[in-house]
């Protein structure tokens, strides 16, 4: 009976060992820096299931945030980056890149200098100056992308066209004017009205001899009858 009880703890502290072997293996595998951790507000799913703060996510992972609702990934001296409501983001990460793809929504990235970081959209992809730290947003609407730089260079590459964005300005990636989009409410992103050209000069003349004719029709009219009446008493 004893020799059976020592059999059976000798076999469970085998197993045992063994497991937590397996686990270490896949733990010393997993290359640096292919974790991080989530901050959430409101609904966010991570690669479809519920994330909740604090928890941990793995590289290759997507994030989708709902209405009224955030996340942020902090990727520790690597960067982090911020979603707000109705974003989608695929992100991979290591500690020397960030990589990712948005789909739809506003995010927010700022990575550390010596990370090559490089966001793609339908409309543009945007590769952060890896020699410096950087903080950029990126905003994917119906027909275009916005960028805005925070600090640092970013490059917009629109097709084989580059352009640097640098530190306080933005640029527009895409066309403002996509039939079936909705109008972009961004300040100063709405495309211009014309006003110049032939046309408009001359509703501008018309409108000017219209207001001489009116006027100088009701100067005429006060002159005519705008003397002074004397009546003469009668005898």
């Amino acid at each position: 009976m004893i020799g059976k009880n020592n059999f059976k703890k000798l076999t469970t502290a085998f197993t045992l060992a063994a497991v937590w072997c397996v686990y270490s293996m896949v733990a010393y595998a997993m290359p640096a820096g292919t974790t991080a951790e989530i901050t959430v507000s409101g609904q966010v799913t991570v690669n479809g299931q519920t994330a909740v703060s604090n928890s941990t996510i793995v590289s290759g992972s997507t994030i989708v945030t709902g209405p009224a609702s955030s996340a942020t990934i902090n990727l520790g001296k690597t960067g982090r980056v911020e979603l707000q409501a109705d974003t989608t983001l695929s992100l991979t990460f290591s500690d020397g890149t960030i990589v990712g793809t948005v789909s739809a929504g506003k995010v927010r990235i700022a990575n550390a200098a010596g990370v090559a970081t490089t966001m793609a959209t339908k409309n543009a992809t945007f590769i952060a100056d890896s020699s410096q730290a950087n903080n950029f947003a990126l905003e994917v609407e119906c027909s275009h992308v916005h960028v805005d730089t925070t600090s640092g260079v970013v490059t917009m590459r629109e097709g084989t066209n580059d352009k640097q964005v640098a530190a306080g300005s933005s640029a527009i990636a895409g066309n403002l004017e996509q039939a079936g989009c909705k109008p972009c409410l961004r300040p100063g992103s709405a495309p211009p009205t014309a006003i110049a050209g032939w046309p408009w000069l001359l509703v501008v003349a018309g409108g000017v001899a219209g207001a001489a004719i009116f006027f100088g029709s009701r100067n005429h009219d006060t002159e005519i009858g705008g003397g002074t009446v004397i009546v003469s008493p009668t005898a």
